[in-house]
């Protein structure tokens, strides 16, 4: 019996197979729907305006 036989590599080839299928067969409910939901841009917001009372000049202007 040797360690790596050709039934060793039929056989991961098998099990390989039979298990892309099951992942296949178990994920294809998921794959009609849309990849990810759209996006949505968030409201603009505005910076605070300060008023003029507290804008600071510089001298001898």
């Amino acid at each position: 019996m040797r360690l790596f036989s050709p039934d060793l590599f039929r056989n991961f080839g098998i099990g390989f197979a039979f298990g892309a299928v099951m992942l296949a067969v178990g994920n294809a409910g998921t794959w009609g729907g849309e990849l990810a939901p759209a996006a949505q841009a968030a409201e603009s917001h505005e910076a605070p305006v300060p008023a003029g009372d507290f804008l600071i000049a510089p001298e001898g202007r």
